[in-house]
């Protein structure tokens, strides 16, 4: 390379780096490692980690659930064809991950209740941070009123974001569970109005009131939903949501230590130009037959940067397949029954530990999956002792929402591993 460049070192290579931003001796590293040495390393660095879902009954869930995940999922999913395709640009040689992502697509506007599916973002957090940007494109205001009920981290990641693009984000409080909008439009007038379904604290939230403020203050309706509580609610939709977004990890995603998981993001059709990522399309070849390709990808990152919208041209295709075939595989009567008997258990959970002492309901709005609770001793302290007696016992709650724990009951729960989980409640308590 030197040679190529007509250079006699190294030094000279480097010599337009000033001498005080060079290092005055080599890096302080130690020497390097055999193979059989550096494997044994990673597994002890590997075995430090705690498989809490492995090891104990979870009952924590707050953002990631452990749900069932079928066999046929891995079998499927875990196909080469799925796992080592990349991003499908040469749609001739990318036919069938095209195709499983155009099902996906189909299965989540049903989901939805929606018009149109992109083919996926990263996460939820994202997925929200995308409709808030989209939102206030669309409305030419900067001003987005959020639920508290909004996943705390969520509303971190928008809160990032925000201080770049300039957007004025307005914490909304919860009453009891509930988010009470304001009665009177307040400044600035909102461009959006952002509302999870069940809320943060597993509430099912009052989506046909952040309807109502939105069409009265003239804002996009976006709602951050469930996919799970989907079964038995109302869509999104059928609010007249603008756009729709939520996390899939219940549906294909182990819950792997926090990731990778995967973003849902759905709209109507009026705002498709304004679709983060990318859209897989339905098309005829030259010869007529069925064909798939990439429809439309976010191009203003490109061309018109300055005025974009999103940054965002890709998307999670192995976890979104993996959604798509749980998805598919359940049926519409397979995800109804899936969600009854969340909230069967959640019920059952619940009133158990009220019936112990000084155990109190954080809030009373009715719930679905998880709810959360007062005890009478630190959450931390509860989750400790909960441990050790073989239990995940929830998730503690950020101060905000006061002194809780949250609790997750999913479809893998039995009857006699709650019975075990509230003796062992029980006796953490006294």
């Amino acid at each position: 390379m030197l040679e190529f460049l007509g250079l006699r070192s190294l030094d000279e290579l480097f010599e337009s780096i000033p001498a005080a931003l060079r290092l005055a001796a080599g890096l302080d590293l130690p020497d390097g490692l055999a193979e059989p040495d550096v494997l044994a390393e990673m597994g002890r660095l590997g075995r430090a980690n705690d498989a809490a879902a492995d090891r104990l009954v979870c009952f924590a869930g707050g953002g990631a659930y452990d749900h069932d995940i079928p066999s046929v999922v891995r079998a499927v999913g875990m196909r080469s064809e799925f796992v080592t395709a990349y991003t499908p640009y040469q749609p001739e040689v990318a036919q069938g991950v095209l195709q499983a992502l155009f099902e996906y697509q189909t299965l989540l506007a049903r989901l939805t209740g929606m018009e149109v599916a992109n083919a996926s973002l990263y996460d939820g957090a994202s997925a929200c941070v995308e409709a808030t940007n989209l939102a206030v494109a669309a409305s030419g205001r900067s001003g987005v009123w959020v639920s508290s009920g909004v996943h705390p981290h969520w509303r971190a990641v928008l809160r990032t974001f925000a201080a770049g693009t300039g957007h004025d984000l307005i914490d909304v409080p919860l009453e009891n569970g509930i988010t009470r909008w304001p009665d009177e439009t307040s400044s600035p007038t909102p461009g959006a109005v952002l509302v999870q379904y069940p809320n943060h604290l597993g509430c099912l939230d009052d989506v046909e009131a952040a309807a109502a403020a939105a069409r009265r203050t003239g804002a996009l309706l976006l709602v951050a939903f469930d996919p799970v509580a989907a079964g038995v609610l109302r869509s999104p939709g059928a609010y007249a949501a603008d756009v729709v977004v939520g996390e899939g990890q219940p549906f294909g995603t182990p819950l792997s230590f926090g990731g990778p998981y995967l973003g849902l993001f759905a709209c109507r059709l009026e705002h498709v130009r304004r679709l983060p990522g990318r859209l897989v399309g339905e098309t005829v070849d030259v010869e007529g037959r069925r064909a798939y390709v990439t429809t439309l990808r976010t191009r203003e990152q490109d061309i018109r940067r300055e005025r974009a919208s999103s940054n965002v041209c890709t998307n999670q295709t192995l976890i979104a397949v993996a959604f798509a075939i749980q998805l598919a595989w359940l049926g519409t009567a397979g995800l109804r029954e899936l969600a009854l008997r969340c909230a069967r258990g959640t019920r059952y959970t619940r009133d158990a530990l009220l019936a112990i002492d000084g155990v109190e309901p954080l809030v009373d709005a009715p719930v679905l999956r998880e709810f959360a609770v007062r005890t009478p001793l630190a959450p931390e302290t509860l989750v400790d002792r909960m441990a050790e007696a073989g239990f995940l016992a929830g998730s503690v709650l950020d101060r905000a929402y006061g002194d809780g724990l949250l609790v997750a009951v999913t479809e893998k729960r039995t009857r006699e591993e709650i019975d075990a989980y509230v003796d062992a409640f029980g006796k953490a308590v006294r």
